[in-house]
C-alpha cells in the first residue's frame, strides 16, 4: 500500500488554526477594549459639557436636573442650554463618524468621507440659499438641507457608475462637484444683507450654539432608523474591501449593497448637517482615528462612531471654554483636520499612490 504524501493531505494543521483563532480572539478583545475605553470617554466629557461653562455646576446638581428636579441657577442653565447642546452634539458626532467610515470602507479610500465627495457641501449649498435668497430659517433650512444633500448624492452616484461605481471616480467626481458648489455658496454670499450674512455664516461654519429638542429630535430618528441599517451591514462592507469582483463571488449583492448604504450613510450625514451645519472634518477623521487605536482585522463602524461623538464633544467644550473668545465646533474641527487631509495627501503622493 502505497502512503499518502504530507503535501497531498488537505486543510489546514492544526497549529495553524490555533494561531489564527488565537489572533482573531485577540482582534475582538482588543476591539471590545477600545469601546469600551471610547464609552467611557464619551460619557466623562459629555458629563463634563453640563459642568462646565462660565458657572460650573457639581455633579450632583447636575444629575438633579437631569433626572427633573428644579434647582435654582441650574435647572435653566444646564436644562435648558447645555442640555440639548451636549445631547445634539453627541449624536451629530455619531452619524458622522458612523457614515465616514461608511464612506471610506466601502470605496476603500480615507479620502471618501462626505465632506470631502460634495455630500455636505449640496447641503451647506441648499442652507445659504434657502437663508439668503428665500429668507427661510428653522425647520424649513434643514428640509431643503436635507433633501438636496440626497439628490447631491444620488448626482454622484450616477455620474460615477459605468459598469459598477469605481472608488476613485466617485471621490474625483464629488470633489469636482464640491468644488462647483463652494462657487455657489461664495457667489450667495456675496449678495447676502448684513443680517442673511451672519446667520448663514453662523450655519455654514458647524455650530451648536443654537441646539435645542426640536434640532435633537429629527436628529436622533435618523440614527435610530439608519444607524442599525448600516451595522446589519457589516459583513457586506467588509467583503466590498476585496473589490467587486470577489464581494459578488462571495455571495454579495454589490450594486444593491452599495445603494442601501450609501442611502443610509448620505443621510445620517444630511439630518446631521441639517441640525448644525457641516462640521469640518469629524466624518473624515473619526475613521483613520478608529483605524489606528482598534488595530487591522476588525469592524470600525461602532469605534468610528464614538470617536465621531467624542471629537465633537471635545472640540464645543474647548471652542467654548479654553479660549479667550468661543468659538463654533466647526473652527475647532476645522483647525484639527485640515493638517491631517495635507498629510493624507503628501503620504498619498510620496508613496506613488493615486486619490
Amino acid at each position: 500500500m502505497t502512503a499518502t504524501p504530507t503535501s497531498l493531505t488537505t486543510g489546514p494543521a492544526p497549529e495553524t488554526v490555533a494561531r489564527v483563532a488565537r489572533g482573531r480572539g485577540r482582534r475582538r478583545a482588543r476591539r471590545r477594549a477600545v469601546v469600551v475605553v471610547l464609552v467611557v470617554l464619551v460619557v466623562a466629557v459629555f458629563a463634563a459639557s453640563l459642568m462646565v461653562g462660565r458657572t460650573f455646576y457639581p455633579p450632583g446638581d447636575v444629575l438633579r436636573v437631569v433626572l427633573g428636579e428644579d434647582v435654582p441657577g441650574a435647572s435653566f442653565t444646564v436644562g435648558r442650554l447645555r442640555l440639548p447642546r451636549a445631547v445634539l452634539a453627541l449624536l451629530v458626532g455619531l452619524c458622522f463618524g458612523l457614515a465616514g467610515v461608511t464612506f471610506q470602507t466601502m470605496l476603500r479610500n480615507p479620502l471618501a468621507s462626505p465632506d470631502i465627495i460634495g455630500i455636505s457641501a449640496g447641503s451647506s449649498a441648499a442652507a445659504a440659499v434657502a437663508i439668503v435668497t428665500f429668507g427661510l430659517s428653522g425647520a424649513a433650512v434643514s428640509f431643503l438641507a436635507i433633501v438636496v444633500g440626497l439628490g447631491v448624492a444620488l448626482l454622484i452616484y450616477v455620474l460615477a457608475y459605468r459598469d459598477g461605481v469605481a472608488g476613485t471616480r466617485l471621490i474625483l467626481i464629488g470633489i469636482g462637484i464640491a468644488a462647483m458648489l463652494e462657487s455657489v455658496i461664495a457667489y450667495v454670499l456675496s449678495r447676502a444683507a448684513a443680517w442673511d450674512l451672519q446667520e448663514a455664516t453662523r450655519w455654514l461654519t458647524g455650530s451648536l450654539n443654537s441646539a435645542g429638542w426640536d434640532d435633537v429630535v429629527p436628529t436622533l430618528l435618523a440614527l435610530v432608523v439608519l444607524g442599525p441599517l448600516l451595522l446589519t451591514r457589516v459583513g457586506d462592507l467588509d467583503m466590498l474591501q476585496l473589490g467587486d469582483d470577489a464581494a459578488s463571488a462571495l455571495g454579495v449583492r454589490v450594486e444593491r449593497t452599495r445603494v442601501v448604504v450609501i442611502v443610509a450613510a448620505v443621510g445620517l450625514v444630511a439630518f446631521a448637517t441639517a441640525a448644525t451645519g457641516p462640521i469640518a472634518f469629524v466624518a473624515f477623521l473619526a475613521g483613520p482615528i478608529a483605524a489606528r487605536i482598534v488595530g487591522p482585522g476588525a469592524s470600525l463602524l461602532v469605534p468610528s462612531a464614538l470617536v465621531g461623538a467624542l471629537l465633537v464633544l471635545v472640540a464645543d467644550l474647548a471652542g467654548q471654554n479654553l479660549f479667550d473668545h468661543r468659538y463654533p465646533v466647526g473652527v475647532v474641527t476645522g483647525v484639527l483636520g485640515a493638517p491631517y487631509l495635507v498629510y493624507l495627501i503628501v503620504r498619498t503622493n510620496r508613496a506613488g499612490g493615486s486619490l
